[in-house]
């Protein structure tokens, strides 16, 4: 049921929306503003969440006349706007934290901020370990931001949880102000890094070098054998779909047909070694420079 990227989506939603209430409710009881700023980071995780899933149904659209190359780049157009939101709930965190400093307000019922901040790191955890792996399976850049956010939940929840263990044995109610201005600041940095993943997309910035190397590992595997050689290659990714071209250098003398199934063979190739990938590949004949060539073909027989 919640094994697809949609799935992994509606899962996430339901457990955010509960982590919300229950944040919500006890900062309020006890006026703690860590707890409320760990609120609102849950309330921007369930933004994301909401815009990732959208995202998902537009990217997972076929591509058609207006869009030939498909609706990939809507997971990226998505994730900025998540950013952006971001930046501004984390100034707010931080205006209050101030404000909070120079009131001097004192927390109540903290044992209960405890027992929520508690409940949040386990569900956390959870959580962003299933987001993962299901984002691994599908190849879902959104959900894996989803899966590296919430994790990073669990490290500013485990900072309010001490906090307030801090505030309910020494008294210092400013302890948890000065933690609320943390969570923030981590917020802000979270969102800066989604804000430059998401630009990599829209600027079409080329595949990871690993996967660059399985792609020309595909091609050289066929050098002094088929294939003289290749060059510009060039590749970009839009959401999970991947695209390729390159120009590839085939003996001057062999047939279309030839050429054409070894472009076929390759495309079938590189699909393998990386999913949902797009390949165009631009077959060009070779100089005729033998003396520097490898490949044995009918012209060197004669």
């Amino acid at each position: 049921m919640f094994s697809s990227r949609s799935g992994a989506a509606k899962l996430s939603i339901i457990t955010i929306v509960g982590l919300i209430v229950l944040k919500v409710a006890v900062g309020v009881i006890t006026g703690s503003l860590s707890v409320l700023a760990q609120a609102v980071d849950s309330f921007l995780d369930l933004f994301a969440v909401s815009v990732t899933f959208l995202a998902i149904r537009i990217a997972s659209k076929p591509a058609d006349e207006e869009h030939p190359f498909g609706h990939g780049k809507a997971e990226n157009i998505a994730a900025i706007i998540q950013a952006i939101l971001i930046f501004i709930a984390g100034g707010a965190i931080i205006y209050s934290a101030v404000r909070r400093i120079q009131t001097d307000a004192v927390l109540e019922m903290t044992e209960a901020g405890m027992a929520v901040m508690a409940v949040s790191i386990v569900a956390s955890i959870f959580l962003s370990r299933y987001l993962l792996r299901v984002a691994k399976k599908e190849d879902s850049m959104a959900l894996e931001a989803n899966a590296h956010n919430i994790a990073a939940d669990v490290y500013s929840a485990a900072a309010v949880f001490a906090g307030l263990i801090a505030v309910r044995l020494t008294g210092l109610g400013i302890i948890d102000a000065v933690l609320a201005g943390l969570v923030a600041l981590f917020i802000l940095k979270v969102a800066f890094d989604v804000l430059r993943r998401s630009f990599e997309g829209l600027v079409d910035t080329k595949l990871p070098e690993d996967e660059e190397q399985s792609i020309m590992d595909a091609i050289t595997e066929h050098f002094g054998g088929e294939v003289v050689g290749f060059h510009k290659l060039r590749t970009r990714k839009a959401g999970r779909q991947r695209y390729i071209d390159l120009h590839l250098v085939m003996p001057k003398h062999i047939s279309i047909e030839e050429a054409h199934n070894m472009c076929d063979h390759l495309e079938r190739d590189i699909k393998v070694r990386l999913i949902h990938t797009d390949v165009t590949i631009h077959v060009e004949p070779c100089d005729e420079d033998c003396d520097n060539c490898d490949l044995t073909c009918e012209e060197r027989k004669k």
